[in-house]
């Protein structure tokens, strides 16, 4: 038997595709978990003189929760340094106030579709496939938001879509 398709029914197919990494820049990408319970939703900075390279929100599932995130590029070599934080004072604050409030801190590694571990692209830049934040899941289980989060996320994030 031999299958067919107009030119309508491939462009229908193509058009529920799978979101490409590939097509999207890494401030629009959104990232999930593998089991459906975080999602990670980067969001432009909004000042090219920030000290900031990436900025990003993580809800959490069923909660209602909402992390705040940051990446500085900092080190020798220079990586991609990240911090999740939930409920930071404002203003200023103090390394206390900031160690309080943070729920994970690490270098932040993307890696491609051809599994090599690199750099998180900065804004601008193409999004990576996926997104490794070493140790997240068991920060989450040591953290404060625990008991409100039950689930633990997995330390690696797939590309899901892109945003506005």
């Amino acid at each position: 038997m031999r299958l067919t398709a107009s030119a309508s029914t491939l462009g229908a197919l193509l058009a529920v595709s799978p979101a490409v990494a590939a097509d999207c820049l890494q401030e629009q990408a959104i990232y999930g978990d593998a089991d459906a319970a975080y999602e990670l939703r980067f969001e432009p900075v909004g000042s090219a003189s920030a000290a900031t390279s990436n900025h990003f929100k993580i809800k959490v599932g069923k909660t209602g929760l909402v992390l705040d995130g940051i990446v500085m590029q900092s080190g020798d070599p220079v990586r991609a340094n990240g911090m999740i934080m939930n409920n930071c004072p404002e203003g200023d604050v103090t390394g206390d106030d900031i160690a309080a409030c943070t729920v994970w801190q690490g270098v932040i590694y993307s890696i491609g579709a051809d599994g090599k571990v690199g750099s998180l692209p900065q804004e601008g830049m193409e999004a990576a496939p996926q997104i490794l934040l070493p140790d997240f899941g068991p920060a989450i289980r040591n953290s404060s938001i625990w008991g409100t989060a039950t689930v633990a996320p997995w330390d690696a994030l797939t590309f899901k879509g892109c945003g506005q």
